[in-house]
C-alpha cells in the first residue's frame, strides 16, 4: 500500500467513528466514549506518522521543483500542521472529559468539523499534488515505513511537542513509549508496560535515528 492509500484508509477509518457517534442517542454517553477514545488513538497515530515521514517528504519535494503549482504543496503542508496542532488541542481536552459533561458532545462535533475539513483539503489537493511530486516508487516505499511507523507512534495526541523533523522523531519516541506503557496499564499488563517504559525509549531513539539518517 502507497503512502497515500495508507493515510486515504485512515481517513476512511476515522469517518466511519465519526458516523458511528453522530447515530447515538443523546444519553448514550459509555458508547460515545468508548468512539471518542478510538478517535483520540486513530487521529494521533495518523498525525504522527504524517508528521514523521509524508509531510517532510512532500514539502521536500515541492521546495525543490520547478512547478509553480506543485511549488505551492509546501505552503499547503504548514497549513495542515497548523491545523493538525488545532486538532491535537481539541483531542487533548476531550481525553481528559466526562462523556456526561455539557459540552463534551459539542467539542466532538466541532472536532468532527475540523477533522473533515482537513481530510477534504487533503485528498482533493495535497493528495493529488504529492502523487505527481513524489511518484510510484518512493510512495510505495514511503508508505511501507509508514506502516512500520504506526506501530511506534504515540497514541495520544502532544500538542506541546514539536511537529516536524528532527525534534518530532526524538520527542514522539519518548511519547510513544509513555503512551502505550499507559495503554498496557489500563488494559492490566502493568510489569510489561513498567519493562516497555525502561527499555523502550533506547530502542525508538535509535530507530527514529536511522529514520531521520534516511531522510537525510
Amino acid at each position: 500500500m502507497d503512502a497515500i492509500a495508507l493515510l486515504q484508509h485512515d481517513h476512511r477509518e476515522v469517518e466511519q467513528l465519526f458516523r458511528q457517534f453522530e447515530k447515538l442517542t443523546e444519553r448514550a454517553h459509555r458508547s460515545k466514549q468508548k468512539i471518542v477514545m478510538k478517535v483520540i488513538r486513530e487521529l494521533a497515530i495518523h498525525a504522527a506518522i504524517e508528521e514523521m515521514l509524508f509531510y517532510p517528504a512532500v514539502r521536500t519535494a515541492a521546495l525543490k521543483t520547478d512547478v509553480r503549482a506543485l511549488k505551492e504543496a509546501a505552503d499547503t503542508v504548514l497549513e495542515s500542521l497548523e491545523e493538525h496542532h488545532v486538532v491535537k488541542w481539541t483531542l487533548s481536552e476531550l481525553e481528559k472529559m466526562d462523556p456526561e459533561d455539557e459540552r463534551f458532545d459539542a467539542k466532538f462535533k466541532v472536532l468532527m468539523e475540523s477533522v473533515r475539513h482537513h481530510v477534504e483539503e487533503e485528498q482533493d489537493d495535497l493528495f493529488p499534488k504529492a502523487r505527481r511530486l513524489l511518484g510510484k516508487d518512493l510512495l510505495e516505499e514511503l508508505g511501507e515505513r509508514m506502516e512500520k511507523a504506526k506501530r511506534i507512534a504515540p497514541t495520544r495526541p502532544h500538542p506541546r511537542a514539536p511537529d516536524q523533523p528532527p525534534g518530532n522523531l526524538v520527542a514522539g519516541t519518548v511519547a510513544a513509549v509513555m503512551d502505550r506503557a499507559k495503554d498496557m496499564m489500563r488494559g492490566g499488563v502493568v510489569d510489561r508496560a513498567k519493562d516497555m517504559v525502561r527499555g523502550g525509549v533506547d530502542r525508538l531513539s535509535r530507530r527514529a535515528g536511522q529514520e531521520r539518517d534516511a531522510d537525510a
